[in-house]
C-alpha cells in the first residue's frame, strides 16, 4: 500500500509535527503510484485491504484481501497495485520515537521486522476490526492535546504488534539475556549495511571476525551466542543476508554482475559467481533470466 508522497518523506518528523518521529493516517481513494524501491528512515505498520504485489527485500508477496504489513527501514520495499482503489491505515515511526532500549530491542528482534521474518500477515475481518479500533484511537490521540500522547501511541503500536504475533504461529519466547543482547547488536550491525545503494562502496563487515572486532568481543563468544539464540552460526546469517541482497540487486537494478559482486565485497566477478551458485544452485546470470530480467 503506497502512501501519499509527502507522507513517505523523512521530513514527517520535523519539529513542527504533532508528534516528533511519528505519523498516523487513514488511507482511502485511488492507489498511489509505486515509489522507488528503496530504504526509508522509518518503520511502517499498515493495515490495508487491496489487490497488490508487495516487494520486500528479495521477497514478493501476492496479496488479495486484508493484511498487516510491517516495514523495516533497513529493507527496501515497494508495492504494485492491481486495483484502482485502496483503503486502510498506516503509522510511521522512527527508532528514536520508540524510546527505551528494551522496546527498541523487542522491535528489532521481532519476527515482524527482521529481514528473515514475516512482514505480511493476512488478517480476518474480526482481527481487522480490532486493529482498526487501535488505529482510530491513534488518530484521535495524535490530533488531540493529551500530555502523554507519545506513550499512548507507543502502547497502541505495542498492541498491534502483539496482535500480529498472536496471529503468527508461535515458536516459543526466547529469554532475553547476555546472549540475546549481543545477538541483537550483531543483527543490528548486519542489517545496517543494507540495502546496498552505491555499487562502488563495498560491504565492510563480511566475516564473523569483522563483527567481533566491531563489537569488541571474542569471535568464539559472539558465534556461540548468536547460535544459541538463533539456532544458526554467524556465517549462515551473513551468507543468507548477502544472498538476499544479491537477489534483490539482480532483480531490481540494472547493475552488471561484476558491479553487484564488488558491492557485496567480492573482488572479482568469478568469486561472486562461484559464491552465488554454491549458495543458490544457479549463477547470477541464470537467476536474472529466470525472473525475466535480462
Amino acid at each position: 500500500m503506497n502512501l501519499p508522497p509527502h507522507c513517505e518523506a523523512s521530513a514527517f518528523y520535523t519539529p513542527d509535527s504533532k508528534v516528533k518521529g511519528f505519523k498516523v493516517l487513514e488511507i482511502t481513494g485511488p492507489a498511489y503510484p509505486a515509489l522507488s524501491y528503496n530504504r526509508r528512515d522509518f518503520y511502517k505498520i499498515v493495515l490495508g485491504t487491496g489487490n497488490m504485489h508487495i516487494y520486500y527485500g528479495d521477497q514478493t508477496f501476492d496479496i488479495t484481501g486484508t493484511f498487516l504489513f510491517f516495514a523495516n527501514p533497513y529493507i527496501p520495499y515497494s508495492s504494485e497495485h492491481r486495483s484502482p482503489e485502496q483503503k486502510g491505515f498506516a503509522c510511521l515511526f522512527t527508532k528514536d520515537f520508540i524510546g527505551s532500549r528494551d522496546r527498541t530491542e523487542r522491535l528489532l528482534n521481532s519476527p515482524l521486522f527482521r529481514f528473515d521474518g514475516t512482514p505480511v500477515i493476512p488478517v480476518s475481518s474480526e482481527q481487522a476490526a480490532f486493529i482498526e479500533v487501535l488505529y482510530r484511537q491513534m488518530l484521535s490521540v495524535y490530533s488531540g492535546d493529551y500530555d502523554e500522547k507519545d506513550e499512548m501511541l507507543r502502547s497502541c503500536i505495542d498492541l498491534i504488534m502483539h496482535e500480529a504475533l498472536r496471529i503468527l504461529p508461535q515458536n516459543g519466547a526466547k529469554q532475553r539475556n547476555a546472549a540475546s543482547r549481543i545477538t541483537y547488536l550483531f543483527m543490528d550491525l548486519l542489517e545496517k549495511q543494507f540495502p546496498i545503494e552505491v555499487a562502488t562502496d563495498p560491504l565492510k563487515l563480511r566475516t564473523a571476525q569483522d563483527f567481533a572486532d566491531q563489537l569488541a568481543v571474542h569471535v568464539n563468544y559472539l558465534n556461540r551466542s548468536v547460535k544459541e539464540v538463533t539456532g544458526k552460526p554467524i556465517s549462515v546469517h551473513i551468507a543468507e543476508r548477502i544472498t538476499a541482497e544479491a537477489k534483490a540487486l539482480l532483480q531490481h537494478t540494472n547493475w552488471s554482475i561484476g558491479d553487484i559482486g564488488y558491492s557485496l565485497g567480492f573482488d572479482y566477478p568469478s568469486y561472486f559467481n562461484n559464491y552465488f551458485k554454491r549458495v543458490t544452485g544457479a549463477s547470477p546470470n541464470s537467476f536474472r533470466k529466470s525472473i525475466g530480467k535480462v
